[in-house]
């Protein structure tokens, strides 16, 4: 049914009667003009979408400039309407508001990881002028999600997935934990329906077995609290389908061996009371080791507080429970948006509602001066999807870190000059190695040292994008000038080798099409191996990157065999020219080649009568040895299509492709490539590792003997 003017206006004055009532009417009407003959992909009129967004953020009660925003928002981008008219009309406020929302709307959030990095910088930017512009946002993302099957199912899945990755985990970032749980699950139906039906089936036949177990469980509650003479409200609740489904998989669980899959909230009066609460309610059931969070002493950085416990009843099920003041549920339920919410006709003045200016400086502030795309791309959704724990100084100041996070993750939160002289750690007095995980309240003291700098293997130990971002930049700045040095001494030899000069307006060229910013930083970039030699060279004559020249016959691509030796690559390592190897000799099948450092070398050590000393002929050879690549990609529509092209791109030949397991959002195979040398390897596989669908890849080797060759061990020629 259709939300009237007068629905709309009723339902804001039911938490607002100051609303501007006149303005209110005027937006609806201007919205309704503005999107008149426009239609929906379900068949209704699109100003149906426009006033249901209104309403989820009137249902939240914030003020009357978010909700008339809500009403004009694709006026701007889909209708006759311009700036300066919602200007005039509406005033600064609404019209700048209407403006970030048609920008934000603009950003295709799904393109590639570069494209997505810049996407992000640019949501933050508009987040850090106005926070209401992604609020309003999000509400429009739910309300198309709610609409989702009017879509194309490409266009579905498109969505779905955008939803998940992104509007999901930043609507859970900003405390609005109920929008998080209603995009996943609204997100999970699109892209999982099957497993989603499957738990919803389970829960059912669950119900039937056990009977109403949130309203048993709810009223002793209630009798407890009474006891313990605690004026409180108690709600109880299933999780949500994809919080269960995340569990099953984080856990490796079945549906049936997942105990806490019902929540409980205890709404108190007065803090004093939530923690009498506590203790009722672990007198009467028992406490579950380490499922105990106290965020009222140690609140998130969005604000939310509430104690969590977790219990067990003596039937084995666990529950988990939180508990917190009518205030703090406002926050728990609105997050950062708690700062614009009214209630009872005037601005609410919540304790515990964050300032949204601190909270965005804050989590941008992380972010600042990171240059690479993919490391900042990897410091936002680290930040977004972290949970946080929380230990101290050596003077009792709190620190928050998301879960895993290590000393080094502790000494960079402090400040940068503490994290780069950081020597070691101490944890709760005794010294821990630096890739110590901390847990909840340890007290930390970080050991430092004049003189010490950030370590490259720090990368693999640091957790959080801030540290991460500073050690970055602190190895980027020492190497720097050494390998801008080495990176010109490269690319003077590999342009030599075509014939060409490295000039400087050569490797300007080079720099712009490879979309680097300066020749200093292609340099760099060369120096480091992040890019080939061969890549800078194809980048400005790629008629020249090509093989060419006479190729090695591959009946004498080996060197160091007799004449008239046979051989064949060891299929376990699949060794390629440019690669070191060995050669095994074996009656009658003459040699097989190994890598240098194959394990199955191994079966040999005692038998060196047999290791012939090998190397490949340094030629050109032609692309037709097979290696095998293991990755791990998106189960999305055209992801496997764009894979066999980019292999074909770079002159490989796909020989077998085999799937090796098969999950609903990804799939693991193995892809079997024809090609000249380990160099196209390589240059192979940093382009498929820079598509944004490929999740892991890595070169495929066999483990373990194989049985022909164990048989034929103690068979020498």
């Amino acid at each position: 049914m259709t939300t009237t003017a007068d629905d709309l206006v009723t339902l804001v004055r039911g938490f607002n009667p100051k609303t501007n009532e006149v303005q209110l009417r005027a937006a609806y009407a201007y919205g309704e003009r503005m999107h008149h003959g426009q239609l929906r992909h379900s068949g209704e009129p699109y100003f149906t979408h426009p006033v249901a967004v209104a309403a989820i953020l009137a249902e939240q009660q914030l003020d009357d400039a978010t909700i008339i925003t809500a009403l004009l928002h694709d006026t701007i981008e889909d209708t006759p309407a311009s700036y300066a008219e919602v200007l005039d009309l509406f005033g600064k406020d609404v019209a700048e508001l209407v403006d970030g929302v048609t920008k934000l709307t603009n950003l295709q959030l799904n393109s590639s990881q570069t494209k997505q990095a810049e996407n992000f910088r640019k949501l933050f930017m508009a987040m850090s002028k106005d926070l209401r512009v992604i609020l309003v946002k999000l509400s429009d993302r739910l309300h198309n999600m709610r609409t989702i099957k009017a879509m194309r199912p490409e266009k579905q899945s498109q969505k779905a997935r955008e939803t998940m990755d992104i509007f999901a985990p930043l609507a859970g970032r900003m405390g609005m934990q109920w929008m998080r749980e209603e995009l996943e699950d609204l997100a999970f139906r699109v892209l999982n329906p099957e497993a989603r039906l499957s738990i919803i089936r389970r829960f059912i036949t669950l119900q039937n077995e056990t009977g109403d177990v949130i309203s048993r469980i709810t009223t002793d509650m209630r009798k407890e609290l009474a006891t313990a003479g605690v004026e409180a409200e108690v709600f109880g609740r299933a999780k949500k389908p994809y919080s269960i489904w995340r569990k099953m998989e984080e856990k490796e669980q079945s549906f049936s061996r997942l105990s806490d899959i019902y929540g409980f909230r205890i709404i108190t009066d007065s803090e004093e009371d939530c923690y009498l609460a506590l203790g009722a309610i672990h007198r009467r059931w028992r406490a579950v080791p380490g499922r105990f969070k106290d965020y009222i002493s140690q609140p998130k950085t969005n604000g939310y507080r509430s104690i969590h416990t977790t219990v067990s009843g003596r039937d084995g099920k666990r529950v988990e429970v939180q508990i917190r003041t009518r205030q703090m549920h406002d926050v728990a339920e609105t997050g950062v948006a708690a700062h614009w919410s009214y209630r009872d006709g005037v601005r609410s003045r919540n304790p515990f509602a964050v300032d949204p200016a601190k909270w965005i400086a804050q989590l941008t502030e992380q972010f600042d001066g990171e240059d690479d795309h993919e490391d900042f791309l990897e410091a936002v959704k680290l930040e977004m999807y972290a949970d946080k724990v929380f230990c101290f100084t050596p003077k009792g100041e709190v620190i928050k870190l998301p879960r895993g996070a290590t000393p080094i993750d502790f000494a960079y939160a402090i400040h940068t000059r503490i994290g780069a002289a950081c020597v070691g750690a101490k944890v709760d007095g005794l010294r821990v190695p630096l890739w110590t995980r901390v847990k909840n309240g340890q007290s930390v003291e970080i050991i430092t040292a004049e003189g010490q700098t950030p370590q490259v293997t720090w990368l693999e130990i640091a957790t959080t994008g801030k540290a991460k971002t500073a050690i970055r930049r602190s190895l980027r700045e020492v190497d720097r000038a050494r390998f801008v040095k080495l990176g010109r001494e490269l690319a003077r030899s590999a342009f030599e080798h075509v014939g060409k000069r490295a000039t400087e307006k050569v490797l300007a060229t080079a720099a712009r099409t490879l979309r680097i910013k300066s020749v200093d930083q292609l340099l760099e970039r060369l120096g480091s191996s992040e890019v080939l030699g061969r890549e800078v060279v194809s980048a400005v004559y790629p008629e020249l990157a090509q093989v060419s020249g006479d190729l090695v016959d591959r009946k004498r691509a080996i060197i160091g065999l007799e004449p008239g030796q046979s051989f064949d690559r060891a299929p376990c390592c699949e060794p390629l020219p440019g690669e070191r190897i060995v050669g095994i000799t074996f009656r009658g099948r003459g040699v097989t080649l190994h890598a240098i450092d194959c394990d199955r070398l191994s079966a040999y050590e005692n038998q060196p009568e047999r290791w012939l000393d090998l190397r490949w002929h340094d030629g050109s050879h032609p692309a037709a040895y097979g290696a095998t690549i293991e990755m791990t990609v998106a189960n999305d529509r055209g992801v496997l299509g764009r894979i066999c092209t980019l292999i074909g791109e770079a002159g490989a030949n796909i020989a077998d492709l085999n799937f090796v397991d098969r999950k609903p959002d990804f799939f693991r195979l193995l892809v079997h490539a024809e090609l000249r040398d380990v160099e196209q390897l390589h240059s192979l596989m940093l382009t498929l590792e820079a598509e944004s669908n490929v999740a892991a890849l890595s070169r495929y080797r066999a483990t373990g003997a194989q049985p022909d060759e164990v048989m034929a061990a103690g068979s020498p020629l």
